[in-house]
């Protein structure tokens, strides 16, 4: 709810740039209509593995024949996390109940079953880690405030949380992949300058 009033209000700030611009807080599965532009951010992690199908059918239902999507994820690389699959982990447990953060090999197959085609990939390696170095420094900077509005368990599990994503981005199988999916080959640029 606060992300979608937060990007409601900033998309009303930009004027006749935001005109053509609709917020939605909608489950995929329930949007009706053809949009040239589908872009999912962090949001395909709480999919989960067994409904890959009908999100990827959602994106061919709803993109427009000469539209383009962009599907930004977390990935993780079993040769570094082999347990992952096995259990329950910490944030799974405590941060993000559900969540599940797949391997490139596991949504590629379906982006194909889809009959979609990738036609772009990029590997944002350390971006990430940087990221969330910056987040915890500034959750630091507001700890005091944030125990008041919580607690000290919260604080203790934040940063935790924060310092150990931070790690796994920066020395083991954790990345962030942007994928650019559309229904023909030939729809978006050849090259990344656009």
């Amino acid at each position: 709810q606060e992300q979608f009033r937060y990007v409601r209000d900033r998309v009303g700030r930009m004027g006749e740039a935001g005109a053509r611009i609709q917020p939605l807080l909608q489950d995929y599965r329930e949007l009706s209509g053809t949009f040239d532009k589908i872009v999912s951010i962090e949001m395909f992690e709480a999919v989960g593995l067994n409904h890959y199908d009908d999100f990827f059918g959602a994106v061919d239902r709803l993109m427009a024949p000469d539209g383009a999507m962009l599907l930004q994820t977390i990935t993780v690389n079993d040769q570094y996390f082999p347990q992952y699959r096995a259990t329950a982990d910490w944030i799974e447990k405590y941060i993000f109940p559900g969540g599940y953060a797949p391997a490139l090999s596991e949504v590629v197959p379906e982006i194909e079953r889809a009959g979609l085609y990738i036609t772009d990939i990029e590997v944002l390696r350390l971006h990430y880690a940087h990221t969330l170095r910056a987040w915890r420094d500034r959750f630091m900077a507001t700890r005091a405030r944030v125990a008041a509005l919580y607690d000290a368990r919260f604080c203790r599990m934040w940063e935790f949380y924060l310092a150990f994503c931070e790690a796994a981005f920066r020395h083991s199988g954790l990345v962030v992949f942007q994928i650019q999916i559309s229904k023909r080959n030939d729809i978006v640029p050849i090259t990344r300058d656009y």
